[in-house]
């Protein structure tokens, strides 16, 4: 074979790689795409990201697949996704957990800048401050005011040093210049009953894990954490509204890809979970759950994880939460 022939066969197995390569984005997705999440089956993560699912997969015309992978406060998934394919096909939801560990853990296997690319965000849930029902306190107005007469003689609940739930009330804490005596629990289900009971003063906790109680009078609301009251509860006031301004704290999720992802898998996927989340049926099965759709394209969400990282970094620090 001459050196022509061999340059010209050459060229053209390079021109059908490059051909195949092609089809393939194109064809994108030709089989089911799999979300892991990190947390029990059951929890409004997992709950959320099905519910998602299901209308993600009619607009790819694939299955998507939800799977469970628990442990190590959320690090199990995320490390394993990290690990996997980065070929569109596998893709992590997580939400404000990706931030807290990489602050908390000395050594928590992934820097999610660096280790994932943002598909994009899904949904967010205002947090709310909850009392029992036999509580003296009839508004966050009435709390913060006897915390402030009486600083660090008033508790509140958490589902464990540096969790969202932790987080969220230190913030609150934080903007009305109060303070009281922290009482971390091993979770939310183990915080509740004290709540209750009245043997911590209030906790921050999601709607989806306080809606049984309050609907069954064992709780009560009085403040929530988002811009303008929400469906679910219409008639428990904003924080904000009782004299701390402008104060907002959303849990979130949104989805990830292992870097190296195919920009083009990244697109399609995103344009799929835009087109899902604008769907009228899902977005009133959200709100009824005390959520809201919430998308924000790759780059916008990248800059929003950027800055998640950065704010829950500082306060780790500020709290001087020690990383192990």
């Amino acid at each position: 074979m001459s050196k022509l022939t061999k340059v010209v066969f050459a060229g053209l197995a390079v021109a059908a790689l490059h051909a195949n390569a092609v089809k393939a984005a194109d064809d994108f997705p030709s089989r089911a795409v799999r979300l892991v999440v990190p947390v029990a089956a059951g929890g409004w993560g997992d709950v959320t990201t099905r519910l998602i699912a299901e209308r993600m997969g009619a607009e790819l015309k694939q299955a998507v697949i939800v799977e469970n992978r628990t442990g190590a406060g959320g690090l199990v998934g995320i490390r394993y996704i990290k690990s996997e394919p980065a070929d569109g096909y596998n893709l992590l939801v997580t939400g404000g957990t990706i931030a807290i560990q990489q602050a908390l853990t000395a050594e928590p296997g992934y820097d999610a800048m660096k280790d994932f690319v943002a598909v994009g965000s899904l949904v967010r849930s205002p947090a709310l401050a909850i009392t029992g029902a036999s509580s003296p306190y009839k508004s966050m107005t009435d709390l913060l005011a006897a915390a402030k007469a009486n600083p660090n003689q008033i508790s509140y609940g958490s589902a464990g040093v540096g969790t969202t739930t932790h987080i969220a009330a230190e913030m609150l804490l934080r903007q009305a210049g109060v303070k009281m005596l922290h009482v971390p629990y091993k979770g939310n289900g183990a915080a509740m009953p004290d709540v209750i009971a009245g043997r911590v003063s209030f906790m921050i906790d999601a709607y989806s894990s306080s809606a049984a109680n309050l609907n069954g009078g064992r709780l009560k609301g009085l403040g929530v954490t988002a811009e303008t009251p929400i469906k679910a509860l219409p008639g428990v006031p904003t924080v904000a509204s009782q004299g701390l301004p402008g104060f907002q704290y959303y849990y979130w999720l949104g989805v990830f890809a292992p870097a190296g992802t195919p920009d083009q898998a990244v697109k399609v996927l995103s344009s799929a979970l835009q087109k899902a989340l604008s769907d009228p049926k899902l977005s009133a099965r959200l709100q009824a759950d005390g959520s809201e759709p919430y998308f924000l394209t790759p780059p916008a969400f990248k800059e929003f994880l950027s800055k998640e990282i950065t704010d829950t970094d500082t306060l780790i620090k500020t709290l001087n939460i020690p990383k192990e």
